[in-house]
């Protein structure tokens, strides 16, 4: 029988990763990627457990997976739960969903032969390691998403333990790639065709702080990289505000590849909460941040993450966040209303606040946040901009997707031939979530 295999990914840019790590290891073992879920015989969900929703959606998911499994058994449906969540929950999805055959955890996606092969067999598999796996092969391929930008890890897990978040029990404490093996890897990653390398972390701009080497810092690799003939721009994500420095701006505005982007979650701002949220900086050490930025790169996009409804967040707490919103002008970002999660502090915090003021706060913010994305966006209006052609659109009388150096989306008329070239656009109109242009 062929063995094909639909891996369905929820979470951040990391979990994309992951799964591109275990499609490639799976290919080796004889599986074929199929995007219909209907089809596979080998169907996974990589987790994220940062919100409360994300985890309810995968076991809806499993839940549909063993109805499909039950109502057919000649496929020999196996079904696996990876991630963040099977990291932190193990064994107890078992009692959860029973029909789930093999759990593994973010530690030990390398291990992931060996646990198959149970699998095949009929064996139900829990493996969660507390430490990275060590691979005695010698490393797998990675099987990457077709396109012209690709993701490439720097630094795994997080040394923060901020009150609110489960990444440093899910991912673990902060583990950073040899300096040389990341290059190696991004010279590849170019042979391959890709246009584009997005340095990756939950921490990214900490790189090098485990490493007893002086060399290994994210502007090192950055510089190292920006050499690489066949790539012609550079990303990273996501930044900490406390482990950005001058030195590392100056690097980004030094190189020509390198784009005058930064992700940087902020989460609150007000200094009240960002203490109880242990974050360790403040509003105005916040906006210093954003002013350095800016003075180094005036036309810099610059995102970030705020959460609605922390536990104790007062109406005064909630209008500083409203109001960093207003005094930055973010060109984007990503709100949440707080969801508690196992293993925080806050979790267990007795001054939650109310699902339903939580909800309203978050309609709020993303009404301000929708308020400073149309701002920057039609600050583009009228400017010619580099777009980096990225694909087709299948909406709309604009057929082609591009993004900008500040990574906001260009929609404009062109051929598919430009995919993955540079090419010049004049902005024409903007609206909230996207710039539209003709070629120039």
């Amino acid at each position: 029988m062929n063995k094909k295999v639909y891996i369905e990914t929820l979470g951040c840019q990391m979990n994309k990763s992951d799964t591109e790590r275990i499609l490639g290891i799976l290919e080796l073992e004889g599986y074929e990627e199929t995007k219909d879920s209907k089809a596979a015989n080998l169907l996974i969900i990589n987790t994220c457990s940062i919100r409360g929703a994300s985890e309810d959606k995968a076991y809806s998911h499993l839940g549909v997976w063993g109805k499909r499994k039950r109502k057919n058994p000649e496929m020999n449906i196996k079904i696996a739960m990876c991630g963040c969540v099977a990291q932190q929950t193990k064994e107890q999805i078992f009692r959860r969903a029973p029909y789930v055959d093999l759990i593994f955890g973010t530690h030990n996606i390398d291990e992931l032969p060996k646990l198959i092969k149970k699998v095949e067999e009929d064996e139900k598999v829990c493996s969660i390691h507390k430490t990275q796996y060590k691979d005695e092969n010698g490393g797998f391929m990675i099987k990457r998403k077709e396109g012209i930008s690709a993701w490439l890890p720097i630094i795994e897990g997080c040394d923060y333990f901020c009150t609110y978040c489960v990444v440093p029990h899910t991912r673990g404490r902060q583990r950073s790639r040899l300096p040389q093996e990341i290059i190696n890897e991004a010279r590849e990653i170019a042979k391959e065709g890709f246009k584009e390398i997005i340095l990756l972390g939950q921490t990214v701009d900490s790189y090098g702080k485990d490493l007893d080497d002086e060399t290994a810092t994210l502007s090192y690799l950055l510089k190292e990289i920006n050499k690489i003939d066949e790539v012609i721009r550079i990303r990273f994500l996501t930044s900490h505000p406390a482990d950005m420095d001058e030195e590392l701006i100056k690097t980004v505005a030094g190189l020509d590849k390198v784009c005058e982007y930064f992700h940087i979650p902020m989460q609150s701002g007000s200094d009240a909460i960002l203490e109880k949220m242990r974050r360790p900086y403040t509003r105005a050490e916040f906006l210093d941040l954003v002013n350095m930025i800016k003075k180094y790169m005036p036309e810099v996009g610059i995102t970030s993450d705020f959460i609605a409804g922390f536990p104790g967040e007062t109406e005064e707490d909630f209008n500083d966040t409203l109001s960093i919103i207003d005094e930055v002008v973010f060109d984007y970002c990503n709100g949440a209303a707080y969801s508690p999660r196992r293993q925080t502090p806050a979790a267990v915090w007795k001054n939650q606040l109310p699902t339903e003021e939580k909800k309203q706060r978050l309609y709020i913010l993303n009404d301000k946040i929708k308020e400073a994305i149309q701002i920057t966006n039609d600050r583009c209006v009228g400017k010619t901009m580099e777009i980096l052609v990225d694909g087709v659109n299948e909406k709309g009388e604009l057929n082609m997707n591009g993004r900008t150096r500040s990574n906001k989306i260009v929609h404009f008329i062109g051929d598919k031939s430009l995919i993955g070239t540079l090419i010049n656009v004049k902005i024409t109109e903007a609206a909230p979530w996207c710039l539209k242009g003709e070629i120039v």
